[in-house]
């Protein structure tokens, strides 16, 4: 068996360290001020072109700690509700970043659009497919930017990943085969908004499960969902045994540490999905992607972090001869990627763009999500259907 390798110079080329024209601040207030905004405004911090002026919370007081925390001097935060903050038209807002839990996704970004601030929405998108749909008609009518946080789009592994399927090398795509998961990983120590009902409404699936779908649909050019086949389990939420400090948790818990699913898209394309909080294995396997005239292998990480393990790998057959070419893994730059999607959505707003990440393709990986839920809710497969906007 033949096995070569690509020349990395040729497909990481050095970018110029861009200008930033801190000359016009932009004016960003923070939507809930939990463990995922302190990414945020550590992110809103190092650009030069920032002022966070303002912070909101539904638990009292929780806002002010945290920009004290941060040392966001002069930042407002005596608000109730993101309604009052965004009414205050003193704060002349630009933009928000909302870092609500699931549930409160889809209110507080329909409202700030309709006051016309653009807005970095944390993933995923929302619970439902319903709710993004109402989103979408507030963004459409306010003609504002809306970004959704998938900063993994930004990693250089990542982008190969669409380089390679682009290019013609695999030929037409199939099937592919993705997921991933944490052995023991289900995020309590955040507190219980990760694993109640009333606050997550998806577990597993929303939480890392999006990234994996994102990842291969964004390769392939994130084409229309048709039907789903979902399964999805609670086993080890449900377990005492999981929380030795807060047993109380497993009473608490109420949505999914496991799912799976057999997604049809359009193009005759199937995608064979599983993800996991918490499993007895390592991985549930390496993310495939079969084409007529190759196939790719992503290998997988112990903890989805937006990343890939390892060197990918190419397969084809030339001449008759099985051939493997190893993908090297791109050099860090030294760029966060939170960074790079914090600092790509205030280009765009800047420069008068479009959302880095549009939700004209998250709705799709929002559709799988709410399929997947209805379809094992249900016990058969689903069609998916997504109205137009």
């Amino acid at each position: 068996m033949a096995q070569e390798k690509m020349d990395a110079g040729l497909d990481y080329e050095v970018k110029e360290e861009k200008v930033i024209d801190a000359a016009k601040k932009l004016r960003i207030g923070i939507i809930g001020c939990g463990w995922i905004a302190e990414s945020h405004i550590r992110s809103y911090k190092r650009m030069p072109d920032v002022e966070i002026v303002a912070g909101c919370d539904l638990i009292p007081g929780k806002a002010q700690a945290f920009m004290e925390k941060f040392e966001i001097d002069g930042a407002k935060t005596d608000y109730a509700s993101h309604k009052e903050m965004l009414d205050d038209e003193s704060l002349a807002l630009d933009a928000v970043s909302i870092c609500t839990y699931n549930r409160q996704h889809a209110l507080p970004t329909i409202y700030a659009l309709k006051k016309g601030v653009h807005v970095m929405l944390e993933k995923p998108f929302t619970v439902t497919l319903d709710e993004a749909i109402e989103v979408m008609k507030a963004e459409k009518e306010s003609g504002k930017i809306l970004s959704i946080g998938f900063q993994p789009r930004l990693d250089a592994n990542m982008q190969m990943i669409k380089k390679i399927v682009d290019s013609g090398e695999l030929g037409k795509i199939y099937y592919i085969q993705t997921g991933g998961g944490r052995r023991r990983g289900i995020p309590t120590p955040f507190g219980t908004t990760f694993i109640e009902d009333k606050t997550a409404g998806l577990g597993a699936l929303a939480d890392i499960g999006c990234y994996s779908l994102d990842m291969v649909l964004n390769a392939i050019g994130y084409p229309k969902p048709l039907t789903v086949t979902g399964y999805k389990s609670n086993f080890f939420g449900k377990d005492p045994n999981t929380y030795p400090n807060h047993p109380e948790y497993a009473d608490l818990f109420g949505v999914d540490d496991f799912a799976a699913a057999f997604i049809r898209l359009e193009g005759g394309i199937i995608l064979d999905f599983r993800i996991a909080w918490a499993m007895n294995i390592d991985t549930p396997g390496d993310t495939v992607i079969l084409g007529t005239k190759g196939g790719l292998r992503i290998p997988s990480t112990e903890c989805w972090n937006g990343s890939v393990g390892g060197p990918m790998k190419i397969y084809k057959t030339i001449g008759g001869i099985n051939m493997e070419t190893e993908v090297p893994l791109a050099k860090a730059d030294g760029v966060s990627l939170f960074d790079k999607k914090i600092r790509s959505f205030l280009d765009a707003i800047k420069n008068n763009g479009t959302a880095p990440v549009p939700s004209s393709q998250i709705v799709y990986n929002q559709a799988i999500l709410d399929g997947i839920a209805k379809s094992a809710e249900l016990g058969h497969e689903v069609e998916i259907r997504i109205p137009t906007v």
